[in-house]
């Protein structure tokens, strides 16, 4: 009898618990249809900044790893930053139409649940022993634990202070200044490469090898990709000669040129005082080599664009927007090229070597300025 009323509480309580999570729901749901509707610049950043304040705290009293709560807790910041630029520079900037607003809006709320999608993802790809703890736990933290953690917490004030730097409001603005030569739609780079290029890409051709150039320039866009991928270097090209005469990548064009395919130069690549510019080469017959120019040379013909959004969604919309990593792997993919199969708009610089499991290719050699 005892064990029937204890079951029988049991289902009452956990009743009651699917009930308070509905009410739980629901108040949630009308609270960011309130914020969606009447919400101004204001109680957006406020909501902004409770809701990284709550996570970041939640994080470094976590039971996860060091490296696992730094990655957190600087996602988060880097994710209550954006939001606010985007929330100030496009919610509530000029609109000339009802429904971009209200789209902007609504995109500016779901914004609010982004550290909650993050803790959930590192929740359900980690270890069952990496959970929150409970209030009782927390309330067991003592000095004495902050004190053997001295270190760590000296490292992580240091990669805090990294995350600052790259994420420097001057930085991120100069970005989102810059977003606006790019589309995801349409071609904004065409004819860019010259008939002196392509000549000297021909004149190449008697070299038997295709240079892939892995580089860490240190500029602002490859400094928050960094914290991102965890890479030291974020940026990948292709030369048709070893002195990288003819160097190529899709890019951002430096304010010189339209963002999509764009010759480089790699004196540009000196952004930082430790930047460095690694350089591998592969093996090509002769009509591989042609081939890939002539690809090259109808994409410029067509025209290009930089595909920032793939960044984020690791997809095209059109053919010829891609990033660095995606176009490099295209031209190798297209010319049975590539030494690792994975899918193009995820590719990452670093994978032309990390995943270069054979040996296909051969280091050639390093440049530091």
């Amino acid at each position: 009898m005892d064990r029937c009323e204890k079951l029988n509480r049991n289902e009452f309580n956990m009743r009651d618990l699917i009930a308070d999570r509905r009410l739980m729901n629901t108040v949630e749901c009308f609270l960011l249809a309130g914020i969606l509707f009447f919400g101004t610049l204001p109680i957006f950043i406020l909501t902004y900044a409770y809701t990284a304040m709550v996570m970041i705290f939640r994080a470094w009293l976590s039971q996860f790893k060091f490296q696992i709560k730094l990655t957190l807790m600087s996602t988060y910041t880097m994710v209550l930053i954006l939001e606010i630029l985007f929330c100030a520079q496009v919610t509530f900037g000029h609109h000339f139409f009802w429904g971009t607003l209200f789209v902007s809006r609504l995109f500016s709320t779901v914004m609010i649940l982004l550290p909650l999608a993050v803790e959930r993802i590192v929740i359900i790809h980690k270890d069952a022993d990496s959970y929150l703890p409970s209030i009782s736990e927390l309330t067991a933290l003592s000095f004495e634990q902050l004190k053997h953690n001295r270190e760590a917490i000296h490292h992580s004030m240091e990669e805090a202070e990294h995350v600052r730097k790259t994420l420097a409001i001057d930085k991120l603005k100069t970005i989102f200044i810059d977003m606006k030569r790019h589309s995801s739609i349409r071609y904004v780079n065409n004819g860019t490469l010259t008939d002196a290029y392509f000549d000297a890409a021909k004149d190449a051709l008697t070299d038997p090898y295709i240079y892939i150039v892995i580089s860490n320039t240190g500029s602002d866009a490859s400094e928050i990709i960094s914290l991102f991928t965890q890479k030291q270097y974020n940026h990948t090209s292709l030369s048709f000669d070893r002195e990288l005469k003819t160097i190529i990548s899709y890019n951002g064009g430096n304010n010189v040129y339209p963002p999509g395919l764009n010759p480089e130069i790699v004196e540009a690549f000196h952004k930082k005082d430790d930047a460095s510019v690694l350089v591998y080469r592969l093996p090509v017959t002769r009509e591989q080599k042609k081939h890939m120019i002539d690809q090259i040379e109808q994409i410029n013909h067509d025209g290009s664009a930089y595909n920032i959004v793939g960044l984020v969604v690791k997809r095209s919309l059109r053919p010829n927007i891609m990033f660095c990593s995606q176009f490099v792997y295209r031209m190798l993919e297209s010319n049975g090229l590539a030494y690792f199969t994975k899918p193009a708009g995820n590719v990452k610089p670093t994978d032309f070597i990390e995943l270069d499991y054979y040996k296909k290719t051969d280091f050639c050699y390093e440049i530091k300025f």
